[in-house]
């Protein structure tokens, strides 16, 4: 795939013949500000397989972090004997710590 540097200057010039060499030729346009890359202009079939592939690379990333959270709570549970933790007693005895906290802190 043929991959052309053009500066941005040019582009206001020759914005039509571009996207034609893009959309029809599967050009990749580079626009440069001052010779450094700043963007790039990719046809519809580009960008279609360049979200296809973060979609992939995010539903990779889920499905490793629930195995890895699966593993840890599987550890958890293993090192519980076998015994649920209470999240709701958790919970409930953490907001009343922060009740006595405060009312010591108040002096109620």
């Amino acid at each position: 795939m043929s991959e052309t540097h053009i500066s941005i200057g040019r582009i206001k010039r020759d914005i039509s013949e571009l996207l034609n060499r893009v959309a029809f030729g599967g050009e990749r346009i580079v626009l440069t500000s001052r010779g450094k890359p700043k963007a790039v202009i990719v046809s519809l079939e580009d960008y279609e397989r360049i979200q296809q592939a973060e979609e992939q690379t995010q539903i990779s990333n889920w499905k490793a972090w629930l195995a890895r959270n699966e593993a840890l709570s599987g550890r958890i549970l293993a090192e519980r004997g076998g015994e649920l933790l209470d999240v709701d007693a958790i919970l409930t005895e953490t907001r009343a710590e922060l009740e006595r906290r405060h009312d010591h802190l108040f002096d109620r």
